[in-house]
């Protein structure tokens, strides 16, 4: 593996974030499982010259830099909070950037958060078109919060289900990606 990173990507527009809390908690869990480090992005990470980039070489450096660690991560979870049924333009604009084969074979955990179960299949219907698209290996177990899933600042028991079984699923990805990953017991 290149640089033995898991590393999640939020597609919130402010801060502080929900949905960028729910994508660090999967990102440090799959990490943990996998025995590999992890970091977490945002939309904010890359800064002002987003908004006007028509390609990564448009961007600032660090915000470049940013994106390469996307590009060379063992792994991905991805989030992004519900805005009118789908995910954020920003967000959006980011994977633009990506030339197609960047994500190409990479494991992929999709995630979404929402104000309510109505948004739900944002996973299934926008975010995983747009990693097919990219031929990404996303696992099959996508992950739909609300606030109502959180009970005293914790994760419902059936959310937290999915999780481990998406987490299950990526680090088998990664597994059978780069064959020398060690994988920690459950």
């Amino acid at each position: 593996m290149s640089n033995n990173l898991i590393v999640g990507f939020s597609g919130n527009t402010s801060r502080p974030s929900s949905t960028k809390r729910f994508v660090e908690s999967v990102s440090e869990a799959l990490a943990g499982q996998l025995g590999l480090q992890h970091q977490v992005f945002d939309v904010e990470d890359l800064g002002s010259s987003l908004s006007s980039a028509r390609s990564v070489a448009d961007l600032e450096g660090s915000a470049r830099q940013v994106i390469q660690t996307i590009i060379d991560a063992e792994a991905l979870v991805i989030g992004s909070p519900t805005y009118k049924g789908s995910y954020t333009g920003l967000f959006k604009h980011v994977i633009d950037l990506l030339d197609p084969a960047d994500l190409r074979g990479k494991p992929v955990i999709l995630t979404a958060t929402g104000g309510g179960y109505r948004h739900s299949l944002v996973v299934e219907h926008q975010l995983r078109p747009l990693f097919a698209f990219f031929e990404a290996f996303v696992t099959p177990t996508a992950i739909y919060t609300s606030g109502r899933d959180y009970v005293e600042g914790q994760v419902s028991p059936v959310v937290n289900a999915r999780v481990n079984q998406a987490i299950a699923e990526a680090a088998l990805l990664v597994k059978a990606r780069f064959g020398n990953v060690t994988i920690a017991a459950e």
